[in-house]
């Protein structure tokens, strides 16, 4: 499957905001963001012209595939079934999103960034429910447990993970025990508990037209 290779920062530039892909990256002077914050490419500078419409809803779109890495065909198969699902479409989108298995390993500090949580999912360092699941973008059910594997325990980048997650918050759907690496899903998340500079409704009227 096609995946993106290339140095994530310039994603952040292109939206002209921080997607925070790249862990303490995004939270230092290092971040290009607070040295170009212009478009990547020859002509970056000179893209002044203003957004509007479709162009608004697509940015909208390609802003939220880049936080969670999701791919173009598997987002249109999220939104899809958020919208045969009861409930404010939108929502349910951003709902299936945020319990991708990479997305609540990030999300219970087991890596610094997505991207690092998503690379613990691949290399088959996490258990759900005591079974090895190494697909990013499995969906965790509520009360599931996702841990790191025993055998995995030691990895170098977990420690400066769990240092990194001591200061952030705990999404309140979300119950951890730093100590084991483990953590459970109380509930399902709520719009109030996806603290992302995402407006849903434009994703979905880009699909509804």
């Amino acid at each position: 499957m096609a995946r993106y290779t290339d140095p994530v920062c310039r994603l952040c530039r292109r939206e002209g905001m921080k997607l925070f892909l790249k862990g303490t990256k995004c939270f230092s002077d290092k971040c290009p963001i607070e040295k170009r914050n212009f478009a990547p490419g020859q002509h970056g500078k000179d893209r002044k012209s203003k957004i509007v419409g479709y162009g608004l809803q697509l940015r909208e779109k390609q802003k939220t595939k880049r936080i969670y890495f999701a791919q173009e065909g598997q987002f249109r198969n999220y939104f899809e079934k958020a919208a045969r699902t009861r409930g404010v479409t939108g929502e349910v989108l951003l709902q299936q999103l945020e319990r991708r298995l990479d997305n609540v390993v990030y999300r219970l500090g087991f890596g610094i960034s997505r991207r690092q949580a998503r690379q613990l999912v691949r290399h088959g360092h996490i258990q759900v429910d005591g079974r090895k699941v190494n697909i990013p973008s499995y969906e965790v059910g509520v009360g599931e447990e996702i841990a790191i594997r025993e055998a995995s325990r030691k990895l170098p980048i977990l420690e400066p993970a769990k240092d990194f997650a001591s200061h952030q918050n705990l999404a309140n759907w979300l119950e951890v025990d730093r100590d084991n690496y483990k953590g459970r899903v109380l509930a399902l998340p709520k719009r109030e508990d996806i603290n992302l500079p995402v407006n849903e409704q434009l994703i979905v009227e880009l699909y509804s037209k």
